[in-house]
């Protein structure tokens, strides 16, 4: 009996060494990851597969796995195991008797039953069992069985990483249900992407636009891109200026709960909302990006990315609350900040490191409060659990943080560019610090970005009917 155990180098058994009725056998537990990884390479998306909605409606009661994985199993075991290495394939017949789900542990297990001399071909008895002892899976296999020994480094297969944006955003949007739509004014969306994110946002339950701009563009867009303004409230107003001072006035007037960037720039629409009085509260604004990355396990928080250019240690003292009071709302009860530098050590030549030391003094002393900080951290050391230990960091922030805080918004911009076009993050993006939520989109985000942004809005305005920011 063979049974595979992961080894250094992999062996095969050559054609005169295999006997009747020898048998090998691998053990193997199905996991969610991968039903997703297997229907990604195979192009397999039957929701029988990755729908638990269907799935739970089907004769199976629930997700079950692809049948070919367990016929894979088959062929990994003749491939790496028995008669291993210089097998060649040559026929397979397959039988399914049971489905195989989630967390169960298949026994793949085949048995020699005929050789031929002439073509050095072996036919073999294939069964895989459950954990249960069922059969789930049986059939024959016929292949080519090497005729030279070969003994060879064992292959490290490249390390799949499964995600999935689309999943992702729907369980961002499921935050907001039950919530009712908030009214929110789309300041100047004179563009196919603002317009249209605007619209989704509004037929997925999370806003009640106003749209704020040129009339008449606004309809030539919506006619050139199919979009129906039947029932959506327009603000008309000649230009993107008067767009951001009128949607400023509207949130002033409480006639709006929240306000969402079009395809006019930051500044001109900041700058209206800085010059109305009745917007300003105690704190500073201050923008924090929302990212979902494939390879962190958690949403992760940036700030501030996009606003203050080189903000002072006051102004830091803001933009952290900010963050803090926004990962509060979005469900963490206990954020964990991570003050970001060049290095994890305080150095009198970087400032920021004395910032960063500063301001968890100040979280020491209550002066900043509801989150837990630590730093200065380094990038790596911030979001690397194994990182922080090859350095001896002892932190309960240090490889697990929620929110990062940079120095400033050079470093923010490309740290978050970075996350986007180089490690695959989908982002969304808030502005705080006035009486309403901003959802600062860009100019390059697409339909998905801008209806995120509209959730983050969403839940901040829900709260500020609250507690009044």
């Amino acid at each position: 009996m063979y049974t595979f155990a992961p080894q250094e180098y992999t062996d095969n058994v050559t054609y005169d060494e295999i006997q009747i009725g020898q048998t090998a056998r691998i053990v193997r537990t199905l996991t969610l990851e991968d039903i997703h990884a297997f229907a990604a390479v195979s192009g397999d998306t039957n929701p029988a597969h990755l729908d638990p909605t269907y799935a739970n409606a089907t004769l199976f009661h629930g997700v079950i796995a692809h049948g070919m994985w367990g016929g894979a199993l088959i062929s990994a075991l003749l491939g790496t195991v028995f008669p291993g290495p210089g097998t060649i394939y040559l026929e397979q017949a397959l039988h399914f008797s049971k489905p195989v789900r989630i967390g169960d542990t298949l026994t793949v297990t085949v048995m020699v039953t005929a050789k031929d001399d002439a073509k050095k071909r072996v036919e073999l008895d294939c069964q895989v069992l459950n954990q249960r002892g069922e059969g789930v899976l049986h059939g024959m296999a016929r292949v080519l069985a090497p005729t030279q020994r070969v003994r060879s480094p064992r292959v490290n297969v490249p390390q799949i990483q499964l995600f999935d944006p689309e999943a992702r955003l729907r369980a961002l949007l499921s935050l907001g249900d039950g919530l009712p739509a908030v009214r929110c004014g789309i300041v100047h969306p004179c563009d196919i992407d603002s317009l249209g994110g605007a619209i989704d946002a509004a037929r997925h339950g999370l806003i009640d636009p106003v749209l704020i701009g040129p009339e008449a563009k606004l309809r030539e867009l919506a006619e050139e891109a199919g979009i129906d303004l039947a029932g959506i409230a327009i603000e008309a107003v000649p230009h993107s200026h008067a767009a951001a001072l009128r949607a400023a006035e509207l949130a002033a007037d409480r006639k709006v709960e929240a306000l969402m960037k079009g395809s006019l720039h930051t500044d001109e629409m900041i700058h209206a909302v800085l010059a109305n009085p009745a917007l300003r509260t105690a704190r500073r604004m201050s923008h924090v990006f929302r990212f979902d990355v494939p390879t962190y396990a958690k949403p992760l928080l940036l700030t501030d990315a996009a606003l203050n250019i080189r903000p002072s240690l006051a102004d830091k003292v803001d933009i952290v609350q900010n963050a803090i009071a926004f990962a509060r709302i979005m469900g963490t009860a206990l954020p964990k900040v991570a003050v970001l530098s060049a290095v994890e050590t305080i150095n009198p030549e970087i400032p920021s490191t004395l910032d960063a030391a500063a301001l968890c003094k100040m979280a020491h002393r209550g002066q900043i409060s509801g989150g837990l900080l630590d730093g200065p951290l380094a990038f790596d050391n911030a979001i690397s659990a194994h990182a922080a230990r090859i350095k001896h960091i002892e932190s309960d922030v240090a490889g697990d943080a929620d929110i990062l805080m940079v120095p400033d918004l050079e470093s923010g911009n490309m740290l978050g560019k970075q996350l986007q076009y180089l490690a695959g993050a989908t982002a969304s993006g808030i502005v705080l610090g006035a009486r309403v939520p901003i959802a600062l989109t860009s100019r390059a985000d697409g339909v998905s970005a801008r209806m995120a942004s509209a959730l983050l809005a969403k839940m901040i305005a829900h709260h500020n009917r609250m507690i009044q920011p």
